[in-house]
């Protein structure tokens, strides 16, 4: 094991020293210029190499003060209304390239003295993207470290979701499938997850509480899964979620309705254990956008107002810092200063970036892609 390590020692030209447990950062400006090396060893290889190369990088970021954090402190000073309502906090999910778009956004955070910024991924695209919870995290502190970053470090685990078709299917597999990821993601230092059992939801109940019943149960006990699992000194951030089925703008009676649940539900499974900090409702978006024939994007209209009003009863009815935002990326430029207007908390972004990645790669790796896609994905055609 010590050549292996000698070996990733010597591609970042010795700028770590291992020494027993104790791994230090002896020059950090050739650090920052040799760590991709490290980054295409934990990406592209498999088996020892790949695991210390990971280990390196997250024990070179905190030699370096590169913190992966929880944001859910700064969430309940805004819900206790110490901070101002003045941001918004983007939530940016990464699919290709993690670490070099990683690398742009510590650049602009840089120039705007910025913090309050959370890199995530889903669990659908952590399959597609083949994105383990280990190879994001470290992606992201290697960006941090080559861009000279300092600070906290927000990675989250965003719709850590129940398939509605694989939990009819078998229930305690999806859910035990859930619970190995939520705990691969903790250990690599996803200290924030968005709870997603919405798809869960039966609106075919005659009464929102009804309709809510298994979404409030199923966060409750993810809720107090992910609290035994809680490292030392840190508090997960934890989001919930109303508004993923029904197709329709999330309610008042609807937000109520699944807190109230939750409390409940969460105060009988782990009594005093934190719960959430953020709820997402829906308020008129697709995750994705609404992909027309022609390939473009359709133009969609967000309830700016539901957002606004749902976040101020989150606050003052429950400590929650507000309301989330998801499928935003596709939204039209001047809609973003809206979200900061009308109070939310936070807004995922994703789409997008794919876009733009789509949008520069050479003509003949777009068509060969689209030749894998009608070999192996028609059926996915919309």
């Amino acid at each position: 094991m010590t050549s292996v390590i000698n070996d990733l020692l010597k591609l970042t030209e010795n700028s770590v020293r291992v020494e027993g447990e104790k791994v230090t950062v002896t020059d950090a400006a050739r650090l920052r210029k040799t760590i991709q090396r490290w980054v295409e060893v934990s990406v592209l290889e498999t088996g020892p190499r790949q695991g210390w190369a990971r280990f390196l990088t997250r024990a070179a970021a905190l030699e370096l003060g590169v913190l992966p954090a929880s944001i859910h402190e700064l969430y309940m000073a805004r819900g206790r209304g110490e901070v101002p309502f003045t941001f918004t906090v983007p939530a940016i999910n990464l699919r290709v390239l993690s670490f070099d778009a990683a690398r742009a956004v510590f650049r602009q955070a840089k120039k705007m003295d910025a913090a309050a910024f959370i890199f995530e991924i889903a669990r659908s695209e952590i399959g597609y993207s083949a994105q383990r919870p280990p190879e994001y995290s470290t992606n992201i502190l290697a960006a941090a470290i080559a861009e000279g970053y300092r600070g906290p470090l927000f990675i989250q685990g965003d719709h850590f979701q129940v398939s509605a078709k694989r939990y009819a299917a078998d229930s305690e597999a999806e859910l035990g499938a859930l619970k190995d990821l939520t705990r691969e993601a903790i250990a690599a230092g996803f200290f924030n997850i968005d709870v997603d059992t919405s798809t869960l939801v039966d609106i075919s109940k005659p009464s929102v509480p009804e309709q809510q019943k298994l979404n409030v149960e199923l966060s409750a006990m993810f809720s107090a899964f992910i609290r035994a699992l809680e490292p030392n000194g840190v508090t997960i951030s934890i989001g919930g979620e109303i508004g993923e089925v029904g197709g329709k703008n999330s309610t008042e009676e609807e937000l109520r309705a699944y807190l109230d649940g939750y409390l409940a539900a969460l105060a009988s499974r782990a009594p005093g254990a934190p719960g959430l900090s953020k709820i997402s409702i829906q308020t008129g978006t697709s995750h994705g956008g609404v992909v027309l024939p022609d390939g473009t994007i359709a133009k969609v209209s967000v309830d700016f107002d539901t957002l606004r009003d749902l976040s101020r009863v989150a606050r003052s009815a429950y400590g929650l810092a507000g309301t989330v935002q998801h499928g935003a990326s596709t939204l039209p430029e001047d809609a973003f200063g809206k979200f900061m207007e009308y109070e939310a908390t936070e807004v995922h972004l994703a789409t997008n970036f794919m876009n733009m990645f789509y949008d520069r790669i050479p003509d003949s790796l777009r068509k060969e892609m689209y030749v894998w896609l009608d070999a192996n994905s028609a059926a996915e055609r919309k």
